[in-house]
């Protein structure tokens, strides 16, 4: 029977992944005005990308991979700004 043995950059996402877990709730009981949206979505942004970097494997893909998967963000900003203008946008 063979042992499954976690490999070293997937302990060390897991421990990141905590450590912003633990900096997103600290921030969440600071108070900083405007600056909790985009403090909030820079975490974010680093869970993502801790996400797919490691967990995906995205890092270790060919060029044509990661070029869909950067499609796909554009095609989700893109659907995004689509309803922001349209919450906008109403009276």
């Amino acid at each position: 029977m063979t042992q499954l043995r976690p490999s070293f950059p997937l302990i060390a996402a897991w421990l990141g992944l905590l450590g912003v877990l633990a900096l997103t709730v600290t921030m969440a009981y600071v108070p900083l005005g405007a600056a909790n949206a985009l403090v909030a979505l820079g975490i974010g942004i680093i869970k993502a990308g801790l996400v797919v970097g490691i967990f995906m494997g995205l890092r270790h893909r060919s060029g044509l991979t990661r070029l869909f998967a950067g499609a796909g963000l554009v095609w989700l900003g893109i659907l995004l700004w689509l309803g922001l203008m349209d919450f906008l946008t109403r009276t």
